[in-house]
């Protein structure tokens, strides 16, 4: 069943945090919050790949992927970055190879699912072989490869679809998230919403998706929280550092967090990989 978005709003205010000792199980199941978060550690055992849509002029959702691999990081997990683009410096992302904690961008020239899917499970293998603990291996899959998957449609097993809470965003998501589940009937979509304003807003656009999934596509969707679209963000974009190295107290570097300590947890208890 969904995950009550009320476990990774806290950040809006400390008046809407749940008094301490009431949070729901799902809420301890899903791991610390933010103000504990940095003692945490990825207890993975393996690299988990995650397939996140994203056009190639998406620059404010390519960002919050790459920071949320740096938090993946910070968590004390693996992170990889696998991005289909010219060999040319893309806009979307920062300088190729290994950033900061050690989390790396590759890019591939890769011009379809299938090998695309080849790229990410070998970058997973060889840092399993090189000793990795655990952690996440986020692949940019161009929006337009999902109609034509192929042999590639494992990539589409667990895949992280950001959305808006305006209506034409989130049909646009949950047309996604047909395609996707077409290809694949047992993929595990979830949803991370952006620029909602309240809590109400944010947990209101995900229950008209989550309502809709279930009752025309017959299948339910993953709440992966929300990510607060404040000014920090664009600054990270300019500068091309991450949000929580360089404003790690701030309300995006927080939410990042969050969202990256329900991705780490979600792989290890569904072993989606």
């Amino acid at each position: 069943m969904p995950r009550d978005l009320s476990d990774v709003l806290h950040y809006f205010g400390p008046e809407l945090a749940e008094p301490k000792g009431s949070r729901s199980s799902s809420a301890k199941d899903a791991g610390a919050s933010s103000e504990t978060s940095g003692q945490a550690r990825a207890s993975t055992r393996a690299l988990h790949v995650v397939g996140v849509p994203i056009g190639e002029r998406d620059v404010v959702r390519a960002a919050f992927t790459w920071n949320l691999a740096v938090e993946v990081a910070r968590l004390g997990g693996r992170a990889i970055v696998i991005a289909p683009d010219d060999p040319a410096p893309s806009p979307l992302w920062p300088q190729a190879g290994t950033g900061p904690l050690g989390v790396e961008l590759l890019p591939s020239l890769a011009t379809d699912l299938p090998d695309l899917l080849a790229v990410a499970q070998q970058a997973a293998s060889a840092k399993l072989r090189g000793g990795a603990e655990g952690g996440l291996v986020f692949v940019r899959i161009p929006p337009q490869w999902l109609d034509a998957p192929g042999k590639g449609s494992e990539l589409l097993r667990w895949t992280l679809l950001f959305t808006s809470s305006r209506t034409p965003d989130l049909k646009g998501t949950l047309g996604m998230a047909k395609t996707i589940m077409g290809h694949h009937p047992q993929a595990r979509v979830g949803i991370t919403i952006h620029g909602a304003e309240s809590r109400l807003e944010a947990e209101t656009a995900f229950g008209r998706l989550a309502r809709s999934a279930r009752q025309n596509l017959g299948h339910d969707l993953t709440s992966y929280g929300l990510l607060v679209d404040d000014l920090q963000v664009y600054r990270a974009i300019v500068a091309q550092r991450p949000i929580g190295l360089a404003h790690p107290q701030s309300p995006a570097a927080r939410a990042l967090r969050d969202v990256a300590q329900l991705l780490l947890s979600d792989a290890e208890v569904n072993s989606v990989d």
